[in-house]
């Protein structure tokens, strides 16, 4: 373990500040009181490591997120493309990902299946687990390098698509898009790269072609950027989606990811991204108060099973537009 007030990053701490950093860690920055947060000094470590879990904040309620936010100067995003309920607070600040505590929440970056997506994501804990629920993070650039080349040829040529439906039951399209007005929906759609169709049952089918690969708007360097594997269809439980399918085909399930030019991606390639990921994680157990801050153009994240109550609330922000894919 090496504790340090780290000299070389582009900000030095303040006096009473420690930097821990260790392999297999998420970077701790040690905060000697509640009451106080450089937001530039928290920035520069995010730009330079990617993430920063920040102990001894004292979170304790989403109002805390908030203001915490403020003064990193990351103003939140309304949410909109969502795949989960979440409980919406004041100022952007929204509950994690309603996900069974027993099940593995995969690595993903936030939103990278949209043309706009948060630059910043940040996740305060304010009840730790008894055991587990860990959010996990992975840095998209040792992802990448982790990827076999002619795997990562194929997306960097291709892309990757995304297929929704949205039904009557589950997460509908009023829900996902936050409004009832179809006009509304179709104006967002036109306006993200989406193509969308109603179906005669009022549900919403979607479409969207999205580049696999992101290059970082201020480092430069290429990561890994996508959920392709993460909203495969092979991630739905086995016999839900053979229901499913027998309902609507192939085609209408909920979810499900190609390459950027229609054709299947294989369980063995998504095998694969899901063991780089493995091999770049980072995690440290939550403890109550922390703040995680996240370079979510550059690190995935995920959330380990957990055992007990746990509260974790998400504010997404500091906006940038990803250029869509290439039209097939």
């Amino acid at each position: 373990m090496t504790t340090v007030n780290d000299p070389g990053s582009p900000a030095a701490l303040p006096d009473g500040w420690r930097l821990t950093l260790e392999e297999g860690r998420t970077p701790i920055l040690h905060l000697p009181a509640p009451d106080s947060l450089p937001g530039p000094q928290v920035r520069a470590l995010v730009d330079r490591h990617g993430a920063v879990l920040l102990r001894g904040l004292g979170l304790a309620s989403p109002a805390d997120l908030s203001v915490a936010a403020r003064e990193l100067g990351v103003t939140g995003m309304a949410e909109r493309e969502s795949f989960t309920t979440r409980q919406a607070y004041p100022d952007g600040v929204y509950s994690t990902s309603e996900w069974a505590p027993e099940d593995q929440l995969c690595m993903h970056h936030e939103l990278s299946y949209a043309a706009v997506v948060p630059s910043i994501a940040l996740f305060g804990c304010l009840v730790a687990p008894e055991r587990g629920g860990t959010t996990t993070v992975a840095d998209g650039e040792r992802v990448l390098d982790l990827l076999p080349n002619a795997l990562v040829a194929r997306f960097e040529r291709d892309g990757w698509e995304l297929t929704r439906n949205y039904y009557e039951f589950g997460l509908t399209w009023s829900d996902a898009f936050g409004t009832d007005d179809r006009a509304l929906v179709e104006e967002y759609c036109a306006s993200h790269a989406l193509d969308c169709t109603w179906t005669d049952s009022g549900g919403l089918r979607t479409r969207q072609r999205r580049p696999a690969l992101l290059r970082h708007p201020v480092t430069g360097r290429r990561g890994w950027f996508n959920q392709a594997a993460f909203l495969h269809e092979s991630a739905l439980d086995p016999l839900i989606r053979e229901y499913l399918e027998s309902l609507y085909g192939p085609e209408g399930l909920p979810f499900r990811t190609t390459y950027g030019n229609g054709d299947p991606i294989s369980t063995d390639v998504v095998d694969a991204i899901n063991s780089a990921y493995q091999q770049a994680c980072w995690s440290e157990p939550w403890q109550a108060g922390d703040l995680l801050v996240l370079d979510n153009l550059r690190m995935a994240h995920g959330r380990d099973p957990y055992e007990g109550t746990r509260e974790v609330v998400a504010l997404f922000g500091a906006p940038v537009r990803v250029s869509p894919a290439t039209p097939r």
